[in-house]
């Protein structure tokens, strides 16, 4: 089986894990907190990571001498995860989605910035391509609740945040060691900022399903992503990765009513180009 073969089952997985994560934090919006939902997730994958740990001999991998930075990382993903699932009640699947692809548009300014890197003409391009994109995406004052669009492209940030952080921890660090305390840190934050104020919602015995599949589907989507670029490059992965935003717009047609509207399709069209651009140039 080839590298691609291997790539595009992995990032199946991912999409259908990611698309999973959407609709079960969907139906639990009414039901628990972003913080809530965060601190269940936490705990299931931290449950799911120590059976592992224990069955396949990988508490070696783990250590603790770049915890600063997993730290760092985790605070990123956290953030940006709470504000992703604040979003999905308020605005389209779709709009969810396609601003999320934003990210990698916010780790080449980050990394012009902070990391000191040229801003040469294709990353200039997959900027302007990715933040056209958006704005087609959002169309302020008529694209949808300013609110709801406002925190998702802001949940892009983060994840940027946690993208640039992860690209220099899996040079020294396995996949394992970085689920570990990805799982660790964000339970510690999801129990503080769920319960600082003494008062932690159960879920019903009819949300509990959701609760298990936002737990599993969200360690599921980082394996599945992370297996795909390990055995395949970025520019094969990024457009398989993609497909996310059509499946999940056919899905909040069929089961929302939420229309396809062509300027989200247009706009995420867009921010493909200009990430696909600059993966190529950089390949």
């Amino acid at each position: 089986m080839t590298g691609t073969v291997q790539a595009a089952l992995w990032m199946i997985g991912a999409i259908v894990s990611f698309s999973s994560m959407a609709i079960a934090g969907r139906a639990l919006s009414d039901d628990l907190s972003s913080f809530e939902m965060m601190m269940y997730r936490s705990f299931i994958g931290l449950s799911i990571i120590l059976v592992v740990g224990a069955a396949f001999g990988k508490f070696r991998e783990v250590r603790a001498h770049r915890l600063n930075l997993h730290v760092l990382r985790n605070l990123c993903h956290f953030t940006g995860q709470n504000l992703w699932f604040t979003a999905l009640p308020l605005i389209t699947l779709a709009q969810v989605f396609a601003l999320e692809f934003t990210s990698p548009i916010w780790v080449v300014v980050f990394a012009v910035l902070f990391a000191g890197e040229r801003l040469n003409r294709p990353r200039i391009l997959a900027v302007a391509l990715g933040f056209a994109g958006a704005l087609l995406v959002a169309r302020p004052g008529i694209g949808g609740d300013p609110f709801g669009l406002s925190l998702a492209a802001l949940s892009a940030v983060f994840f940027a945040g946690s993208i640039v952080s992860t690209r220099v921890l899996t040079r020294t660090e396995s996949t394992y060691c970085i689920l570990f305390w990805l799982t660790v840190t964000q339970t510690i934050m999801g129990l503080i900022t769920t319960g600082w104020d003494g008062q932690i919602a159960w879920p019903s015995a009819a949300n509990w399903p959701w609760v298990v599949v936002i737990g599993c589907a969200g360690l599921l989507a980082h394996t599945c992503l992370t297996n795909a670029l390990s055995v395949a490059p970025a520019i094969v992965v990024t457009p398989m990765d993609f497909l996310r935003l059509p499946a999940i717009a056919i899905v909040g047609a069929a089961f929302y009513a939420e229309p396809l509207n062509p300027w989200v399709l247009i706009g995420a069209a867009l921010i493909f180009a200009g990430n696909y651009a600059n993966v190529w140039s950089e390949t």
